[in-house]
């Protein structure tokens, strides 16, 4: 994974934004979800499914827990071929402890993925899920 991140071969997937809160409206922001994927991984429709599985497991915490405007978390995964996650951790902080909490527990909730395709040639695959604060519509 190390030798992943340093070469810089990670695609974007997706970029979503996620439900806005009341509360998210009047603090003139909104979360968004990025997705990244290593460069091994071509299938469009296998990043798609991972990322709503992850968007679809978000939940956002309170107004007083939100990061300032764009601060983001970023969790690492690894996705094994049967689409278990074989870990999850938090490698950049929002400067929000909850912020940073709610997505790691969204990547764990997700779980498991889909199998990997059959056409991807490694027994795992590096994921990484930035889940920020950004500025409103």
């Amino acid at each position: 994974m190390e030798n992943l991140l340093r070469t810089g071969h990670l695609a974007l997937a997706a970029v979503l934004v996620l439900g806005l809160s009341p509360v998210a409206l009047a603090a003139a922001g909104r979360p968004q979800l990025q997705a990244f994927f290593q460069q091994d991984l071509s299938q469009q429709d296998y990043q798609q499914k991972a990322y709503s599985r992850v968007a679809g497991k978000w939940r956002q915490p309170g107004a007083k827990d939100t990061p300032a405007l764009g601060k983001k978390t970023v969790v690492r995964a690894v996705i094994g071929r049967d689409g278990k996650l074989l870990s999850a951790e938090v490698s950049t902080e929002s400067g929000s402890k909850r912020w940073d909490a709610a997505a790691l527990s969204a990547v764990k909730k997700a779980a498991p993925f889909p199998p990997l395709p059959a056409s991807f040639p490694l027994a795992t695959l590096d994921a990484h899920f930035h889940v920020a604060w950004v500025a409103g519509p």
